[in-house]
């Protein structure tokens, strides 16, 4: 049975430390004033928080599209399921867009009250049109053929394909390990043991364009699985991100001191998060004023809480009314 807590676990991931060195004001809202916001006795505050973190934005929104459909062609395959066509996935990552495009413009008030089941784009929450920008739509409509082609030509989807020589590790939502009582969470696409070159590989689908690997990521990935597997040797482990914008792949091999590193990155991090912390027993956290702002105006432009940190961005809404 689900118990409400007035504060959230402390956990870490790599996330929510890149949130923390962004901007900590943001960093309070993600992880602590929109904590229970979903309840319905929640506080004005907390609701409006979780409400603001559930916006995604429209490449954002697309990345999140096709990975879940990737997840469920693979899962189709695995499952002796009908592999969808080409075509088939391109319409239907079409469909979820427009749903996202309409449930922003014309259904408001139904994410107003349930933000997780319904879409909001930053691009049409923050303008208050009923338009997204016309760069925008075009550099997704672009980017949506090449990407779902590349997907069932990449080297991954082979390998999925190639069933009896691969063993495929079950899917899990949220991947975690502990540090110090501490969950730490990974988020890996795709797992599997290639049983012809004794090898476990790890799949990263790309949809944007390529930049450089966070390696403290991709050791991650590495260090979780050598320690639920009881993998003798990181050489024994491949990384490989599939960039579906332009259909190549990188495969990367991570050396010791990649999860030397990375390690003492989440311990330092970890001890950094309580130092927000007036009850570090509970995760209780300081006043909000203790979390400063960002004072980059590029970076708040992109931010979901705008309207907290500035009162004459407040979005009205006809529920309010």
């Amino acid at each position: 049975m689900y118990e409400v807590k007035p504060y959230p676990e402390l956990s870490w991931s790599l996330t929510r430390h890149k949130t923390m060195l962004t901007c900590l004001r943001k960093y309070a809202y993600d992880y602590y004033t929109s904590h229970n916001g979903w309840l319905s006795s929640a506080d004005t505050l907390a609701k409006q928080a979780y409400r603001l973190k559930k916006i995604t934005n429209l490449e954002m929104h697309f990345g999140s599209v096709v990975h879940d459909l990737i997840f469920q062609a693979i899962q189709n395959v695995l499952q002796g399921r009908e592999i969808p066509s080409e075509e088939a996935m391109v319409d239907n990552v079409r469909h979820h867009l427009n749903r996202g495009f309409v449930e922003s413009t014309r259904k408001e008030h139904l994410w107003w009250n349930r933000p997780k089941h319904y879409t909001m784009l930053h691009e049409i929450y923050y303008s208050q049109t009923n338009t997204l920008p016309e760069a925008k739509v075009n550099k997704i409509t672009e980017r949506l053929q090449s990407t779902v082609k590349n997907f069932f030509a990449s080297q991954s989807f082979a390998d999925v394909l190639n069933q009896e020589d691969m063993q495929f590790i079950d899917s899990e939502k949220f991947r975690f390990m502990k540090a110090d009582g501490v969950k730490v969470f990974i988020v890996m696409d795709l797992v599997y043991k290639d049983l012809r070159e004794n090898k476990w590989v790890i799949v990263d689908w790309k949809t944007g364009k390529k930049s450089d690997e966070d390696r403290n990521q991709l050791a991650l990935y590495a260090l979780y699985l050598q320690q639920k597997y009881n993998i003798d040797s990181i050489k024994d482990i491949v990384i490989r991100n599939e960039y579906l914008l332009d259909g190549t792949h990188i495969e990367h091999q991570l050396e010791e001191q990649d999860l030397i590193n990375v390690q003492h990155l989440y311990q330092i991090s970890i001890e950094r998060m309580k130092e927000y912390l007036n009850d570090t027993s509970r995760n209780e956290p300081l006043p909000l004023t203790s979390f400063p702002m960002q004072d980059d105006p590029r970076v708040c432009s992109r931010c979901n809480y705008q309207e907290l940190c500035f009162p004459e961005l407040q979005h009205s809404n006809a529920s309010d009314v």
